[in-house]
């Protein structure tokens, strides 16, 4: 399926797409060392979050979607190293509203959950700035 939104991010910060269909998106990322909190190679949640973020984005791909909140929990550590997979699954695709769940794993551990509630506008968000 062609990617309708998003077209500029950096996929080595935000993941790289492995599959986009109607409603749903897989995306994996690589969890770098420039991504690090500390020196025991923790992963600042913001990578993750951002994964998890560009996954919904992916599940809607619309180009004017945007996200309007989120409603998350990190579950476990991620590390340096760690190849971490986001699943998302747009549970209500034919609004403009889009109430999209999110898992991340890494293996088959679940480190982060949630729904992220997106908005399909009118026109880009920016449009007449």
């Amino acid at each position: 399926m062609e990617i309708k939104t998003h077209e500029s991010i950096d996929q080595t910060l935000c993941g790289e797409p492995v599959e986009v269909t109607e409603g749903t998106s897989t995306v994996r990322l690589t969890c770098t060392a420039n991504m690090a909190a500390d020196a025991s190679g923790l992963v600042h949640g913001g990578f993750i979050f951002g994964l998890a973020d560009y996954a919904a984005m992916l599940s809607v791909n619309h180009p004017n979607v945007v996200l309007g909140a989120a409603e998350t929990r990190f579950l476990k550590p991620s590390r340096v190293g760690d190849v971490l997979v986001a699943r998302a699954q747009d549970e209500t695709p034919q609004e403009r509203k889009h109430l999209v769940k999110v898992e991340v794993s890494c293996g088959e551990d679940v480190v982060f959950s949630g729904t992220f509630t997106c908005f399909v506008t009118k026109q880009h968000v920016l449009a007449g700035s």
